[in-house]
C-alpha cells in the first residue's frame, strides 16, 4: 500500500509545482527570460554609453574646433556653404566615396572590390563601408542575397558535416580514454572545450597576428576585434583589411580575405554544431508551452509502468510459491 502511494503522492506534488502562483512554470521561466534579456540589453547600453560618450565628446569637440578655425582662417567661406559640404563628404563617405583620396587607390566596384562585397552580402556579415549607388544595384543586392544566404548556409553545413567525421571521432578517443573517470556529460564539456579553444587559436588567434602584420595602422587588438567582429557576422565595418593607402598585392589579400571569412565561419559553424549536440544543456524544453503536459504524461507512463512492475512482481511470486508446493506433493507420495 505504501509502495504504490508513494508514486501517486510525488505525481501530485509535481503537478503542483507545475504551477507558481497559478502561472504555469514553462509561461514564469519565458519571462523570466524575456525580463532578463532586457536588463543585459540595457545594462549593455549602460556601459558603452558610459565607455564611449566622453570619447565621442572629445572627437565632437575636435571637429568643431576645426571647423572654427578653418572659418576664421578663410573668412570669405559662407557657414551654410562649408555645412552644405560637410553634409555631402558625410553623406557620400557613408556610401564608401571618401571626399579625400581614396585609401585603396583604386574604385571602390573594381572586380576585386565586388568580390570582396558578395562575400559580406551572403554570408550576413554586411559591414556597410561600401553600398551599391544605383536603384538596379540595390535591387540585384536583394536577389543576389535571397538566393546566396541559403546557397552559402547549405554549402557551410555540407562542410561542417564533413569535419564532424573527425570530431566525433576525437569524442570517441576522449571517451575510451577518461570515460572511466568522467561522466558523459564531463566528456562533452571537454570535447566543445578543447574543439572550441583550437577554432580560437585557428581562426582567430593566429588570422589576427597576420592582419597587424599586414595592415600598419592595427595593433594586435584591434585585429583579433576584427576577426570576432567578421566570424560572429556582427560586421560593423570599422576594420576593413586591405583598404590602407599603398597596400601591396591588394587583389590577392582581398581573395585570401574572402576565403578567410568562409574558412572561420565554417569553423565557428561547427563548434555551434558540437555545443548544440549536448542533450544536457538544452534548455528549450523549459520554455515550451506544452513541457508542463509533457512531464504530466511522463508521470503517467511512470505510474503504469510501477503498476505493472508490481502486478508482474506478484504473479512471478505466487507461480513459484505454486512450484514449490507441487514439488512437495510430488515428493510426498510413494
Amino acid at each position: 500500500m505504501t509502495n504504490k502511494a508513494a508514486p501517486v503522492a510525488f505525481a501530485m506534488e509535481r503537478a503542483r509545482r507545475l504551477k507558481i502562483l497559478g502561472v504555469r512554470r514553462s509561461t514564469l521561466l519565458t519571462a523570466t527570460f524575456v525580463l532578463s534579456y532586457v536588463l543585459y540589453l540595457c545594462a549593455g547600453g549602460f556601459v558603452f554609453s558610459y565607455i564611449e560618450g566622453p570619447e565621442e565628446a572629445r572627437y565632437r569637440k575636435i571637429v568643431l574646433d576645426q571647423r572654427r578655425v578653418f572659418l576664421e582662417k578663410y573668412p570669405s567661406v559662407e557657414d551654410e556653404a562649408l555645412e552644405e559640404l560637410l553634409q555631402l563628404v558625410v553623406t557620400a563617405g557613408n556610401r564608401g566615396v571618401y571626399a579625400t583620396r581614396n585609401a585603396t587607390g583604386e574604385p571602390n566596384w573594381s572586380f576585386g572590390q565586388s568580390v570582396f562585397f558578395s562575400t559580406t552580402v551572403i554570408t550576413t556579415i554586411g559591414y556597410g563601408h561600401v553600398t551599391p549607388l544605383s536603384q538596379s544595384g540595390k535591387g540585384f543586392c536583394i536577389f543576389f542575397a535571397v538566393i546566396g544566404i541559403p546557397f552559402t548556409l547549405i554549402l557551410v553545413s555540407a562542410l561542417v558535416q564533413r569535419l564532424m567525421v573527425p570530431v566525433m571521432a576525437f569524442l570517441e578517443y576522449l571517451d575510451i580514454k577518461f570515460g572511466h573517470r568522467l561522466g558523459a556529460l564531463s566528456i562533452r564539456l571537454l570535447h566543445v572545450t578543447l574543439i572550441g579553444s583550437f577554432v580560437l587559436i585557428l581562426a582567430m588567434l593566429i588570422p589576427a597576428a597576420i592582419f597587424a602584420s599586414m595592415e600598419p595602422e592595427w595593433d594586435y587588438l584591434d585585429a583579433f576585434y576584427y576577426c570576432f567582429i567578421s566570424l560572429t557576422t556582427i560586421g560593423l565595418g570599422d576594420y576593413i583589411p586591405g583598404d590602407a593607402p599603398n597596400q601591396q598585392y591588394r587583389p590577392l589579400y582581398k581573395v585570401l580575405t574572402t576565403i578567410y571569412l568562409l574558412f572561420g565561419l565554417t569553423l565557428a559553424m561547427l563548434v555551434l554544431t558540437v555545443f548544440g549536440g549536448i542533450p544536457e544543456l538544452h534548455m528549450g524544453h523549459l520554455f515550451d508551452l506544452n513541457s508542463d503536459d509533457l512531464t504530466m504524461d511522463h508521470e503517467k507512463v511512470r505510474l503504469n509502468q510501477n503498476k505493472s512492475t508490481d502486478h508482474r512482481t506478484i504473479i512471478k511470486v505466487s507461480s513459484r510459491r505454486d512450484l514449490d508446493d507441487e514439488d512437495d506433493d510430488d515428493y510426498s507420495r510413494p
